[in-house]
């Protein structure tokens, strides 16, 4: 954590990310006067595992971290399955979300289906099936990655690269499988209508993951919403074209 102000910016990380991915976010947030927080989930870094592996369970860690930094108005910046944790929380309401101010939900989605489904199983196959051939997530890292940057300048790209590799390397397979488990059981299209705070929605152009039509479907669905689409942008916008990044962050705040 670092800086000060009345806001607090909480950035949430993807399933193969930490905490260490948010790099140019502390920078430019802190120096605009902000406190900025990065949370590794539950089960990552430094991160006690969850107490069962759900959604609901990562939401309920959510709001014990937000009691636990004190009083203050929270924005949370979810990316991916960030994104889908930050909704979770929302889901549920007052007094849940008495402290939120607003939403930044980046390269994320609504739903991602029952997970007893044909597509869910098919999805966890092909996450876990280099891992039970006894590849480490380094090196699945080394093959995922390079088609989540989108098309940033050559340095930008080396060293996006190497701090994803680095993030997903450092997760232990145990909370990859659990996240995986987590994630697939997500839903909550229903809830975006509910949403009361201020959203801002960032798809990356060339995200594959989270692609700009159904993050575009998401703002639809939202009271509040601003829908920006990142020109060049991968999943890992916030790495890879992190000036566009933070300047559409800093418009939306000036305005909450």
């Amino acid at each position: 954590m670092a800086g000060q102000g009345p806001i607090t910016l909480v950035l949430l990380h993807g399933i193969g990310g930490n905490r260490d991915l948010w790099p140019a976010q502390f920078e430019t947030f802190v120096a605009a006067g902000y406190r900025v927080l990065a949370w590794d989930m539950p089960g990552y870094g430094d991160s006690a595992p969850p107490a069962e592996p759900t959604m609901a369970a990562l939401a309920d860690s959510l709001r014990a971290l937000l009691d636990a930094l004190g009083p203050s108005r929270f924005v949370l910046v979810g990316h991916s399955m960030g994104g889908m944790v930050v909704q979770e929380l929302m889901a549920r309401g007052a007094p849940f979300t008495r402290d939120v101010a607003a939403l930044v939900l980046c390269g994320t989605s609504a739903a991602f289906g029952k997970p007893d489904g044909d597509f869910q199983r098919e999805f966890v196959r092909q996450r876990t099936a280099p891992l039970d051939a006894g590849k480490t997530l380094r090196e699945m890292a080394e093959a995922i990655v390079p088609g989540m940057l989108g098309e940033p300048d050559d340095a930008t790209r080396s060293k996006a690269h190497a701090l994803a590799v680095e993030a997903m390397g450092a997760v232990s397979p145990r909370a990859y499988r659990a996240a995986l488990q987590a994630l697939v059981g997500f839903e909550q299209r229903a809830a975006l209508a509910r949403l009361s705070v201020p959203v801002l929605l960032i798809a990356g152009e060339h995200d594959n993951n989270a692609p700009p039509k159904v993050m575009a479907r998401m703002a639809d669905a939202i009271m509040q919403a601003r829908y920006v689409c990142l020109p060049g942008a991968g999943h890992l916008m916030n790495l890879t074209h992190a000036a566009a990044f933070d300047t559409e962050v800093q418009a939306f705040l000036a305005r909450i």
